[in-house]
């Protein structure tokens, strides 16, 4: 009797989309940096609503809520893009912190404005570097990733119009 534990496939090495693993890896780095963004994002998100002080504070506590949760959504959604495709996903504080194009704002409690200031900027980072992102898929042939990463865009946008609608100017 043959007891030995029967072979296990790693069935992302038998991928076969049409797209060249060498293609794959290009697409995996364009999601892991878009996750490390969304990562960074949502933390600074919910740094601003666990610190907001206003008197808009019940109105802004709550809205900074339904942001990162969008946000926590988003950073499950393009991790499993990534596996999807064929990747790993990037998973360390570390990973996100020095591939992110978004900053964090360590040791810093600014004002209500300023936090929404800060986030709108946030998320027109994310909007330009997706619109970068979904040619750049488009151009490797990988119409789903495009797809996927225009989703996330149009998602960007609303917040960041959502962002607008409290700034006071």
């Amino acid at each position: 009797m043959n007891k030995s534990k029967p072979k296990t496939m790693n069935i992302f090495s038998r991928i076969d989309t049409g797209i060249s693993r060498e293609i794959m890896q290009k697409i995996t780095n364009i999601l892991n940096d878009n996750l490390a963004a969304e990562y960074v994002l949502l933390t600074k998100t919910k740094n601003y609503h666990w610190n907001v002080e206003d008197p808009r504070f019940n109105d802004l506590h709550k809205f900074f809520e339904e942001q990162y949760e969008l946000l926590a959504t988003a950073v499950d959604e393009i991790a499993e893009r990534v596996r999807a495709v064929g990747g790993k996903s990037r998973a360390t504080l570390k990973e996100f912190i020095s591939s992110s194009q978004i900053k964090e704002d360590v040791g810093s409690f600014p004002d209500a404005d300023t936090m929404l200031g800060n986030l709108l900027s946030d998320h027109e980072v994310v909007i330009k570097t997706l619109r970068k992102n979904i040619n750049e898929c488009q151009d490797l042939n990988d119409e789903g990733t495009a797809n996927f990463l225009t989703d996330k865009m149009e998602e960007h946008e609303k917040m960041a119009w959502m962002l607008r609608s409290f700034i006071i100017t």
